[in-house]
């Protein structure tokens, strides 16, 4: 049995709009685009995971709705502040303490903490998610507890410029 990570940088944020806070900060219309793109992509390549978890950030959270709706995802959801406010070792407790049911989990979050996790869970190389970017890094292990660093195999890295240019585009 193997479990796998899917980690997806939030789209493109809308730094000209109208918020509060950083966390209120909302998707561009580039954002939108590229969130239905790899909604999509995974929806289409039947790799859709057992659980999302996003960060609690508005352009988070719109990034997984758009992406679900436009790639019919039907998987479990939660929302934790932990991909917003901590640090990559939290990040990587939390999927540590996964229930055992769960195959697969995307988190959903922010640079530059999904370079440096996904740098950590394959032990190194400099790896650069620009928005909208997903991973799927695959572990050979039979539970989450035993989730080590650099024992992950990075499966592929797309950003949603492959299938937006040319005759990809969804």
């Amino acid at each position: 049995m193997s479990k796998k990570i899917f980690i997806y940088r939030h789209a493109k944020s809308d730094w000209s709009a109208a918020y509060g806070s950083d966390h209120d900060r909302p998707l561009a219309p580039r954002g939108i685009k590229s969130a239905k793109t790899m909604g999509k992509m995974l929806g289409l390549s039947g790799q859709v995971p057992d659980l999302v978890i996003t960060s609690t950030a508005i352009r988070a959270k719109q990034t997984l709705d758009i992406s679900m709706k436009e790639g019919n995802w039907n998987c479990e959801l939660l929302e934790n502040k932990i991909l917003y406010h901590e640090s990559t070792v939290e990040i990587f407790q939390l999927v540590k303490n996964l229930p055992e049911k769960y195959s697969s989990v995307m988190l959903i979050g922010h640079e530059p903490k999904c370079s440096a996790l996904t740098s950590i869970l394959i032990g190194g190389g400099d790896i650069t998610f620009k928005t909208a970017t997903m991973a799927r890094i695959d572990f050979e292990i039979e539970n989450w507890e035993l989730l080590n660093h650099g024992e992950g195999e990075l499966r592929w890295l797309q950003s949603p410029s492959l299938y937006n240019k040319g005759n990809f585009n969804f």
